[in-house]
């Protein structure tokens, strides 16, 4: 892949553009100035608002107790040419030039962080009522249909389907997630691991319907594929994110199967002087043994420092990271780190009847990935274990009154 050859210290009169102003996108344009890049840096986001964090959308941002979630950054004092409302819409990688809608845009070290774009639902494109949620916009659209306490359909059970109930029933909106699989997050978790959080729905107060496909959207009513109408003032959609990449077609740049940016474990691109990072990007993991693509905050903070080291001409550590994320959903705090498709085999810590379990998957004598709720510190300190590659006993393991990391094997 393309190597970077600059070096620290070298890097005056050096273009960087980094194309996206989502958290991947800001982190890698002040990581470069942290680690001392003395070159122009160019942030071009085709949304026009300041820059902000996406997570707090589907909480404080949707019931009104946040305006907005701009970050905390002072581009001007960074000397980070900030260029919003600028769409990228293709790169010539022998010219070294990116095409916007505000013009050609040259540059010595391009960055691709353009995130994801959710799945839409078939058939829906353009029909009223019908919301996504992944832009402040989006956000601000769907406010008052909380407010106006709507009968809302939301299509899709997964992480963003059951934030997006959460805050609809504390709005007090009658909700119902229709979700074609058999059980909720059925991407994201084994049946096993997801049935117990079928209940958290009903105690929440929303429906929840599985093996529910939608036939399509009506005036008033979303159409299953068995002919039930479900009244709907509004329907929101989860079904899902693809890499927002379509503009790189054409450009020599490999894509994956999914649309993701094929990147090396130092996050470069296969074009010559690119890189990519966050949720557009995927990578090696040797620790998993798998191209991994992680749509999640904690990609999009950490990545940013590997590229930033690259381009400044370091050598830096493979990018090889426990991939972590977290949900809030129905009262429950809900962490999970690691990689479960590594492993062959499931333990449980606690009951998940109750309020608080962990899930450890292990591969072997070692911990693979875990998913907490309502016990963070099994979080932290299982993430450690995965990090260390620590053998673990699987008796103490399955233990919830020990601390994880009394769970290492003796010698």
């Amino acid at each position: 892949m393309g190597e970077q050859t600059q070096q620290r210290g070298t890097s005056r009169g050096r273009r960087v553009v980094v194309v996206g102003a989502g958290m991947a996108g800001v982190q890698t344009a002040v990581a470069l100035r942290e680690q001392s890049f003395n070159g122009t840096v160019t942030l071009i986001g085709a949304e026009p608002h300041q820059p902000y964090d996406r997570p707090p959308l589907s909480k404080a941002v949707l019931l009104g107790k946040s305006e907005g979630s701009a970050f905390e950054v002072d581009f001007e004092s960074l000397g980070i040419d900030l260029r919003l409302g600028s769409e990228a819409l293709g790169v010539r990688t022998a010219d070294h030039e990116l095409d916007t809608g505000s013009g050609p845009v040259p540059y010595d070290v391009l960055v691709l962080a353009t995130g994801a774009e959710p799945v839409r639902l078939p058939g829906t494109e353009g029909v009223p009522g019908v919301h996504l949620l992944r832009t402040l916009d989006d956000a601000e659209r769907l406010r008052p249909v909380l407010t106006r306490q709507h009968d809302i359909v939301v299509v899709g059970a997964g992480w963003i389907g059951a934030e997006f109930a959460t805050a609809a029933r504390e709005a007090g909106c009658a909700v119902t997630v229709v979700e074609a699989a058999d059980h909720p997050l059925a991407g994201a978790l084994p049946p096993e691991v997801a049935l117990p959080m079928t209940a958290w729905y009903a105690d929440s107060g929303a429906t929840l319907r599985t093996r529910a496909r939608v036939a399509g959207v009506e005036p008033g009513a979303v159409v299953l594929g068995d002919g039930t109408r479900v009244p709907a003032g509004a329907v929101v959609v989860g079904i899902g994110a693809h890499p927002a990449t379509g503009w790189l077609a054409g450009s020599g740049i490999e894509l994956g199967a999914q649309g993701d940016v094929v990147a090396d474990d130092h996050l470069r691109a296969s074009a010559p002087d690119v890189y990519a990072v966050g949720d557009c990007a995927s990578f090696p993991s040797a620790r998993y043994g798998e191209r991994l693509l992680v749509h999640h905050w904690d990609n999009a903070l950490q990545g940013p420092r590997t590229v930033a080291a690259g381009i400044i001409g370091e050598s830096p550590a493979v990018y090889d990271p426990v991939p972590y994320f977290w949900s809030e959903q129905f009262g429950r705090f809900v962490q999970y780190a690691g990689h479960h498709a590594a492993a062959d085999t499931l333990l449980w810590r606690g009951d998940p009847s109750g309020p608080a379990w962990t899930v450890c998957w292990l591969r072997g004598d070692r911990l693979v990935a875990l998913l907490a709720v309502g016990r963070p510190r099994d979080l932290a300190q299982g993430r450690r274990l995965i990090e260390a590659g620590t053998p673990v006993d699987r008796n103490l393991l399955t233990d919830p009154a020990r601390p994880l990391k009394q769970a290492v094997a003796r010698a």
